[in-house]
């Protein structure tokens, strides 16, 4: 499902107009990219959890040449379902 589609879903299942559902997401989205920039973990009960794992700096390999490459440290967003979703997707 793309973004215009799950807009145009959630406003025929809201009645609200598309222009308005499209500025809620946007914010939603501008939140949590700000709440995860912080450090800041966001639970969203009944979906699931995002929150940002540090990872080590490493070693890696370039799979064409076989060199050892120097990957460097990095912060990553994760997700971590909730029981709700889980058991949505796996009836």
């Amino acid at each position: 499902m793309k973004k215009v589609e799950l807009v145009e879903a959630v406003a025929n299942q809201t009645g609200l107009t598309k222009a308005d559902v499209t500025r809620t997401m946007e914010a939603l989205i501008t939140e949590i990219k700000g709440a995860l920039a912080k450090g800041d973990k966001v639970p969203l009960v009944g979906f699931g959890t995002f929150a940002v794992s540090k990872r080590a700096a490493r070693e890696g390999r370039n799979p064409r040449t076989g060199e050892t490459v120097h990957i460097a440290a990095r912060n990553a967003v994760s997700f971590k379902p909730g029981t709700a979703l889980k058991e949505a997707v796996n009836k």
